[in-house]
This record gives structure tokens, sequence and C-alpha cells, in this order.
């Protein structure tokens, strides 16, 4: 038995014992016989999917569609429309009216079965879609929940890391894998203690030791999982803090050994620090940072990643901008 109702729309009686034979071994079922009865079962029932019969008499498939798209209950919800001629149904309009696809009559049971299991194959994807970006999004907040800045910067420094891969001619599926990794950087924080991680002054040297245990805490934590993005985000979390010198940490490596998408972050992370407002300081100015950043090149940064940085440096200018904006209105 598949999990998640079907909901069958027909007029015509004999169609819902005929879809019911077919279907009603492996999925659970509702029926209703018109437009109207339609509707109030999607808000009963709260189906994973609709078959909708097209030619109904108080109004027709597509209508029952618009209106269902309209609600926030059945947006979401995938409709088959089935119609009793390949002629009857207006392509256009019935992917207009928010249909996923459509069947014809007299029904093939091996075809209306292959398509009510594709298309609940990719509900659940993107189920599993959405809940994977939240999981990162409640990940990327823990890291800074503690911290003392507004959480903005997770999310700006993950756009700067992102424009800086694309630069550096990173294929688009890994682009769109860095800017959800990125964010993710600083998931160790949430196992630093309140006391060190919000001091107000400078560590000393024990509690600076406690505080750069936060990124082997963070790799330990995302390297969990198996996933492409949380492997990608477990290597920038362990290596974001190493430097291009070899005098960083964890692990002290040095230039290309420390991985480019942990060294992107690097820049990233620190551009953005430096420019925002934080409780102990105000922002620096961006042509102050600039300079910061091309002092360190070879040093602390990756020389290639700083020549892209300032090949870059107009879209990124239009990041923050965008950010700042949105900061501004969030927050005041």
């Amino acid at each position: 038995m598949q999990h998640g109702k079907l909901l069958v729309v027909d007029d015509e009686p004999s169609n819902l014992g005929l879809i019911d034979e077919i279907l009603g071994q492996d999925y659970r079922l509702a029926f209703a016989r018109n437009g109207q009865e339609a509707l109030a079962a999607v808000a009963k029932h709260q189906p994973a999917m609709l078959l909708l019969d097209v030619q109904m008499p108080d109004m027709d498939g597509y209508e029952v569609c618009r209106r269902l798209k309209a609600t926030p209950a059945g947006a979401q919800i995938p409709v088959l429309f089935i119609t009793s001629r390949s002629d009857e149904i207006d392509e256009n309009e019935a992917f207009e009216a928010g249909g996923v696809d459509f069947i014809t009559k007299p029904i093939s049971p091996l075809v209306l079965k292959a398509r009510v299991r594709t298309h609940l194959s990719l509900v659940r994807a993107t189920d599993l879609e959405r809940s994977q970006r939240d999981a990162i999004d409640m990940l990327a907040r823990a890291g800074h929940f503690r911290d003392n800045d507004t959480g903005v910067h997770i999310w700006r420094m993950a756009d700067y890391s992102t424009l800086l891969a694309e630069a550096c001619g990173w294929p688009p599926d890994e682009v769109a894998l860095m800017k959800l990794a990125a964010p993710m950087h600083d998931t160790g924080k949430m196992g630093i203690p309140d006391a060190i991680l919000q001091k107000p002054a400078k560590l000393d040297a024990t509690e600076w030791a406690v505080m750069k245990t936060h990124a082997q805490i963070g790799h330990d934590i995302l390297a969990r999982s198996e996933a492409r993005i949380f492997k990608l985000a477990a290597e920038i979390a362990l290596h974001h803090h190493e430097r291009w010198d070899g005098s960083g940490y964890p692990d002290g490596l040095a230039g290309t050994a420390i991985p480019q998408s942990a060294r992107i972050v690097a820049v990233a992370d620190v551009f953005d620090a430096l420019s925002m407002r934080r409780p102990y300081k105000e922002p620096w100015p961006v042509e102050r940072v600039v300079e910061t950043l091309n002092a360190e090149s070879g040093h602390h940064f990756d020389p290639e990643l700083i020549e892209r940085f300032n090949e870059s440096l107009d879209r990124i200018l239009e990041i923050k901008a965008t950010w700042d904006a949105r900061e501004v209105d969030e927050f005041d």
C-alpha cells in the first residue's frame, strides 16, 4: 500500500469503479462526482494527487484545477487530467490550468499506474529537496544562533562564495551546491561555550584554542551524511580557516592542499566580516577591505582567488548593496 490518498473525480460511476479496480489495491482512494465535491474533498482528505475528468456538468476539469491551484492547500497537489478522446483536451489549457499530465480513455491500466507512480515520485523528490533545504537552513542558523551578528552574514557570504565559485569555472551543479554548503561553514560554533563565543574582549590563549575547535566540530557534524551537499559543507567547515601560507588551522595546510571550496569561502567570509557592522566594531569602508584582502594575497588567501575577487568586485558590491537594503528592511 502506497502512502498518500488519491482523489478521483468523474461524473460517471463506471469510470470511478474502473479506476478503483486498477489502483485500489495499491493506493488509498477517495472519490468525487463533480467539481464542487472535488474541492470539498481536497480540503477533507488532503490528497497526494488528483485524477480529474475534463468533461463534467457543473464545472469542467480545467476550472476545478484553476480553483484548486489558487488555494494554499491545493497549490502543490499534482493534477492528472483524464479525457474520453485525445481531441477533447486542449494541451495548452490543461497545463496552463496547472495540470501535470493527461491520459485518454479507454484507460490503460499499465499507463495509468505508470503515470501515477511517476508523478508521486516527483512529489516525493520535491518534498525531500524541500526538507533538505530546511535542514540546511536550520544548521546554518544554529551555528550563528549565539554569535554576535544578525544572521544575514551567512546568506550574504554564501552569495559571495557562489559568485567566486562561478568565476573559478565551477560547473553549474557544483555552483548550486556551494550556495547551499557555504552557509554551514560555522556549524561547529554551536559546540563552543557562550563565555568564549560571546566574549566582548580578545580571547586568551586557552580560550582561542577552544574556539578553534569549531572547525573540527562542524566537520564532524556535517560529515555524518553521505549526501554531496553535506560532504562539501563538511570540507568547508573543516578548512575555511586554513591559510595559503600554512599558518591557519586546524591542520596547517598550505597552498592548493587546501580544498578550493574552503579557499573560496575564506575570501568571502573575511570580506563580509570586515565590511559588516558588529557590536564591537563599525563596518570598514569597502576600499579598506579590498586593500586588506589584496595585501593578504599569498599569505592568508589564494592569489588566484584574489584575482577572481578583484575581477568580480562590481558584482560583489551589487550583492552587498542588495543584502544591505534587505537587512535595513528586516532589522530597522
